[in-house]
């Protein structure tokens, strides 16, 4: 049995732990997270995705962590203490993973609520993991080498790629279930393969072809976007099945990728450089991460554009559309991305926007709810709706909110269609 390590009275993840452990992973984003299941363990790690769902995660969340904390905390948290309070796992043999973003967010803190959660329980011998891409909390056992951190980098585009089209895709396939079932069948081919680059490049145009071999019925179905807190934003566990439910109401859902997230983080970490003229070790280091995840995602955008489908936006492009909104130092709550996104979408002729925050989140209601009117005095075409998250909300009253913009969205499609006489 590993041998329990302490720094600082923090206990590591020792390689040890490495060999004989299992580390739990919550959820977010199924696909993505299911590709860097199998990217963690093709490293030598044994990590196990969890799926469950429902009430008893979120009970177990606010039976763990204080119902005014951020509800992905309480969610994420949640999941995981349901997973080791469940018997399903050897305890002394359990590590479990959390990501920290190092900036003024909470989230960055989730990792010391975990910690307090499992020392209520009695379980402050389990070690936990941190994920993250800026130099917290390191475990001798758990490191992101270069290697890594390029196969995570190219698994995250092909899960953006494959949402991406299946978007577009699923509301108009013919036979119902097939746009789901390519994405599995290539999750699994993927997920059998290693991620060199050369193969990479090679799968993006046939993943493309794949997609656009579906048969489907063209329609006018009301294009509607998502932005918002990330987990918020992506978790079906966070915003009740948000997209599903969109899709039931007749519409075409359009979300951005989950590297532009990653993209942003480097991104920030550049302008705090250039603006306070410190760490330019950092800046050397973030400049090459950026300038590889760009390349990775550029990859997407060329293969897209060869189809008929709509390619996604670049995100220098994403980035420029946030100027005369929010400052390029605003990090705080997804910071300017979250404005930029909600600009994207206008541009590109996505008029219906959902804002999923979660409830009292500050910052990100700051780049998000609080743009709002400005972006409609810009844009008097948006349609724009925050939806609020929180253990309490019910779903009927964030569905009747939802329905509202959908009903707007519709009366203008109906509008445009009547011909204007004189």
């Amino acid at each position: 049995m590993a041998e329990l390590v302490y720094n600082e009275g923090r206990l590591l993840f020792t390689e040890e732990m490495k060999k004989e452990y299992t580390i739990l992973i919550p959820m977010m984003l199924p696909l993505h997270f299911k590709m860097l299941e199998q990217i963690f363990n093709s490293h030598g790690y044994h990590s196990e995705l969890l799926y469950t769902t429902g009430r008893k995660v979120v009970d177990e969340g606010l039976r763990n962590v204080h119902n005014d904390t951020c509800y992905p905390a309480l969610l994420v948290i949640g999941q995981l203490m349901d997973a080791l309070l469940s018997g399903k796992y050897d305890i002394h043999k359990v590590a479990l993973m959390i990501t920290q973003t190092g900036g003024g967010c909470r989230a960055s803190n989730y990792i010391s609520l975990l910690r307090k959660a499992l020392i209520k329980h009695g379980l402050e011998f389990v070690p936990v993991v941190s994920l993250n891409f800026v130099g917290l909390e390191k475990n001798p056992g758990w490191k992101i080498t270069p290697g890594m951190f390029k196969d995570m980098i190219v698994g995250i585009c092909y899960a953006d790629l494959m949402v991406w089209l299946a978007n577009q895709v699923r509301p108009y396939e013919v036979n119902p279930g097939e746009t789901d079932a390519l994405c599995e069948r290539w999750l699994r081919y993927l997920c059998e393969t290693d991620f060199k680059i050369h193969e990479y490049r090679k799968n993006l145009p046939q993943i493309v072809k794949d997609f656009e071999d579906i048969a489907y019925i063209p329609s006018d179905k009301p294009k509607v976007g998502i932005v918002g807190e990330v987990y918020i934003k992506f978790a079906p566990l966070g915003n009740n099945n948000l997209e599903e439910f969109l899709r039931k109401e007749g519409c075409e859902v359009v979300i951005t990728g989950l590297l532009d997230m990653i993209l942003f983080m480097a991104d920030h970490n550049i302008v705090e450089t250039e603006l306070y003229r410190m760490n330019y070790l950092k800046y050397i280091v973030y400049a090459g991460a950026k300038w590889f995840m760009r390349r990775v995602q550029n990859g997407i955008i060329k293969a897209v554009k060869n189809s008929r489908f709509t390619p996604p936006g670049k995100f220098e492009e994403t980035k420029a559309n946030s100027e005369g909104y929010v400052s390029p130092g605003n990090k705080m709550g997804e910071g300017w991305l979250l404005t930029a996104e909600m600009l994207e979408l206008l541009h590109s002729g996505v008029n219906n926007i959902v804002c999923a925050q979660p409830f009292g989140c500050l910052p990100n209601h700051i780049v998000g709810k609080g743009m709002i009117r400005k972006i409609r005095n810009a844009h008097p075409e948006a349609n724009i709706v925050a939806v609020d998250y929180d253990p309490g909300a019910t779903a009927v009253n964030q569905e009747n909110r939802l329905k509202l913009m959908l009903s707007t969205a519709r009366t203008k499609k109906t509008e445009e269609k009547v011909p204007v006489t004189v």
